[in-house]
């Protein structure tokens, strides 16, 4: 039987406002903002195929290229013979499993915190950890640019909550002055998803000192990527045990896998055990993923060269799209986005790449600001120079015309 084939499709059964519906999501797709599900069949890299048809991928966050290496199936495999594939239950009744418990400690030994907390997603984490750790009558200080995760984690709380704009010290220091003596948390990104920037992480934790607040990043994509080791923002500014923020991290980005966790100190983990709702209500993550995920962080520190060849190529693809007159954003990360503004734009030249064989990301509002729409292209260590150069061609055919 092929399960991708649609099945008879059901009677409606209208909500009493659907035709509000049906008017909202025609105004979408006439704003080219409609947004559509593609099936990929195989594994996840640079060579996919979608919606039946072979493409070469900058649209991954496979930062390593690590989604289907053969350490992490054995690994996953070996996992599933041993504890079965659902873990049947949360954290705190029968779901965390040896795999699990192996990987909290090992995460907490290679970001250097006390200790490790894991969450089922990214998203999870960033509502559990905001949510768990701040009350009413708090302050949640946010960069304009986070993460919806994030942003969503401040409202779901009962702490008040400012933002200022994106990565402005002098913005951000004016808002403090306005907390008062209340605890105070300031969360930004470390590597902003849509921009690629790296945040000003030493300038934030000096005044985040100077005010007695807390600071706590999402280095969903600075993990694996940034610093010598791969252990994200943290390592990339050199930042001293002592004024260690709580770090996010993801596993299905450069890690290749799929869950988050948080790293702090004692005090944070207990409490967020305690309190964060999103760890404590949640069905852990199959033990199998735990275990390929600790696969995972060992090519993460041991293979030096997948960083150094994603830098390569980042510079290889800059120079090259520069001397194209592209309009890049200031990014040295594997995050490149290329600026067009308009969405029906994006959406053409995303087409017409799409044609000649190569899939990116068209980002539109409300993901970005109005007037920003862009190309979010991604590289991975699995893509070759000759890959770089193919992208570049196609971008050069398209967007000379």
């Amino acid at each position: 039987m092929n399960l991708l084939l649609s099945p008879r499709k059901p009677v409606a059964i209208s909500l009493p406002w659907s035709k509000q519906l049906i008017a909202n999501l025609a105004e979408r797709k006439a704003a080219g903002r409609y947004r559509q599900q593609r099936i990929r069949i195989g594994e996840q890299g640079v060579a996919v195929v979608i919606d039946g048809k072979p493409l070469l991928s900058f649209c991954s966050n496979d930062y390593l290229g690590l989604a289907s290496h053969p350490d992490l199936k054995k690994a996953f495999i070996k996992a599933v013979d041993k504890e079965g594939v659902g873990s049947g239950a949360a954290h705190l009744l029968t779901g965390h499993s040896q795999y699990h418990q192996q990987l909290e400690q090992a995460l907490a030994e290679f970001t250097r915190q006390q200790k490790v907390l894991l969450f089922s997603s990214g998203y999870q984490a960033n509502l559990g950890v905001i949510d768990g750790l701040m009350i009413r009558g708090d302050v949640i200080i946010q960069d304009k640019l986070n993460h919806a995760s994030l942003l969503d984690g401040g409202r779901l709380s009962a702490a008040n909550q400012l933002r200022y704009q994106h990565a402005d010290i002098a913005a951000l220091s004016r808002r403090l002055q306005q907390v008062d003596q209340k605890n105070c948390l300031l969360v930004t990104d470390g590597v902003f998803s849509m921009d690629g920037d790296i945040a000003p992480l030493p300038e934030l934790i000096t005044l985040a000192k100077q005010h007695n607040a807390a600071v706590m990043i999402d280095d969903a994509h600075g993990l694996g990527v940034l610093g010598e080791h791969g252990r994200g923002s943290v390592e990339h500014w050199n930042i001293a045990a002592a004024d260690r923020p709580i770090v996010i991290g993801t596993f299905g980005k450069a890690f290749g896998t799929a869950g988050a966790f948080v790293a702090a100190d004692d005090e944070v983990i207990e409490t967020l055990i305690q309190q964060s709702r999103s760890y404590i209500y949640t069905t852990a993550q199959p033990a199998a993923i735990a275990a390929a995920t600790l696969a995972s962080l060992e090519l993460v520190q041991q293979q030096n060269w997948r960083r150094e060849k994603l830098q390569t190529l980042i510079s290889q693809f800059r120079t090259g799209a520069k001397a194209l007159g592209l309009q890049l954003m200031d990014s040295p990360t594997p995050i490149q986005p290329v600026l067009i503004g308009d969405d029906k734009q994006a959406i053409s030249i995303g087409k017409s790449l799409e044609q000649k064989g190569i899939l990116v990301g068209v980002i539109r509002p409300p993901t970005v600001p109005e007037g920003s729409a862009r190309l979010r292209i991604t590289l991975s260590a699995s893509h070759t120079e000759q890959h770089i150069i193919q992208l570049l061609d196609a971008l050069e055919s398209i967007c000379a015309h």
